[in-house]
């Protein structure tokens, strides 16, 4: 099969032929119909991802058909639609013994993130050298085999093209506002980058009930976008302007929800100075290794919340089926969220488009 390999960061992904395995116990062959490519992507690609190691199939935004199950798999079979989560819980460790599955650290999890089986090998190779997916999916591919804790099975009638994007970054933007911050009917809201995740943010914003939803980012058409999806009000973010003022001047008091879906450690700061006294500031954007934040620690003694999210407490088996609801329901937008729809041919056009933060995602159609 044909996929997208990463052979070393910041250097184009090749597309190559792949040698796949069989299917062991407990795993299933999913032929990819299509793929988001997300900002993790781009990290991984810039060498920003501590547990992805070249050579390794990127991608981690899929969803296809069933092609083939492996012994002991029941929940699905050949022909069922279905997305690649972000990640498959072990279902044995303390913490899914006891629902708290977010929280999985066991091994069989810390195997997924390296794109590894729970027996610590790959289904893939190439030229007989072991090859690993993405976080145990590599779905900027034309086949993936994934453990069956990290497949969701979803209604036929939901286009395989934009039920992708459920893989993360609709989930992690809507879960960050559901599951984390838990975003409450009336509140003010503002989203400090209105990427593919923070769009997302957005959506999850007004759906939770929120009245004022502030959306910022430094590129108009961003905020032209995230108005579209329920933004009330667009601050557009110029070099030097002091952001947390100019939102508290929108929401005097300061905002009840701040979301930073950026990853740099000042704008983490700006979104907790822009809340109110007991006000939450979640954290959504990945930051860079190392980093450090810094706030201002009396703001604490006033109740303020700063939280950070990987996923956006996403529970697949929960969360993923709540979001194809919410899209038949017409309470979710996800066409508005494609910017462009490629070939797998061109798959280093999508880096590109992240790299110059055009557009809100791009869709690598895995069938043409």
């Amino acid at each position: 099969m044909r996929a997208a390999v990463m052979h070393e960061p910041n250097r184009p992904l090749v597309i190559e032929e792949v040698d796949v395995e069989s299917p062991k116990a407990g795993e299933v062959v999913v032929e990819l119909a299509a793929s988001g490519v997300c900002r993790s992507d781009l990290h991984a690609w810039h060498g920003r991802t501590a547990f992805i190691t070249p050579p390794v199939v990127l991608g981690h935004e899929g969803a296809g058909i069933v092609a083939e199950v492996g012994p002991g798999v029941t929940g699905v079979a050949k022909g069922d639609p279905v997305v690649i989560a972000l990640y498959g819980p072990c279902g044995q460790c303390g913490e899914c013994r006891t629902g708290d599955v977010t929280r999985c650290w066991s091994e069989t999890r810390v195997h997924n993130m390296h794109g590894r089986m729970p027996d610590g090998t790959t289904r893939l190779s190439l030229g007989g050298r072991p090859l690993t997916p993405m976080v145990g999916a590599g779905t900027l591919a034309e086949i993936a085999v994934v453990r069956e804790a990290q497949l969701v099975k979803i209604d036929r009638g939901i286009p395989l093209g934009l039920a992708c994007l459920a893989g993360c970054g609709v989930t992690t933007g809507v879960g960050a506002v559901l599951n984390v911050a838990q975003v409450r009917v009336g509140s003010s809201v503002v989203v400090i980058g209105c990427g593919g995740v923070g769009l997302n943010v957005v959506q999850g914003a007004r759906i939770a009930g929120a009245t004022r939803i502030l959306a910022c980012d430094t590129q108009s058409e961003k905020l032209d976008l995230a108005a579209d999806l329920g933004a009330t009000d667009g601050l557009l973010v110029r070099e030097g302007e002091d952001l947390a003022e100019a939102i508290r001047g929108l929401v005097p008091g300061g905002v009840d929800y701040a979301f930073e879906v950026i990853g740099r450690p000042e704008v983490v700061r700006t979104a907790f100075a822009s809340t109110r006294i007991g006000g939450t500031t979640v954290m959504v954007g990945s930051p860079a290794p190392g980093s450090e934040i810094a706030v201002d620690g009396r703001m604490l003694f006033s109740d303020r919340r700063l939280l950070g999210t990987t996923g956006g407490g996403n529970i697949p088996a929960r969360d993923i089926p709540r979001l194809m609801q919410l899209y038949r329901t017409g309470r979710l937008e996800l066409e508005r969220l494609v910017s462009q729809r490629l070939p797998l041919a061109r798959v280093n056009e999508a880096f590109t488009a992240l790299e110059r933060g055009e557009g809100a995602r791009t869709v690598i159609d895995l069938r043409s």
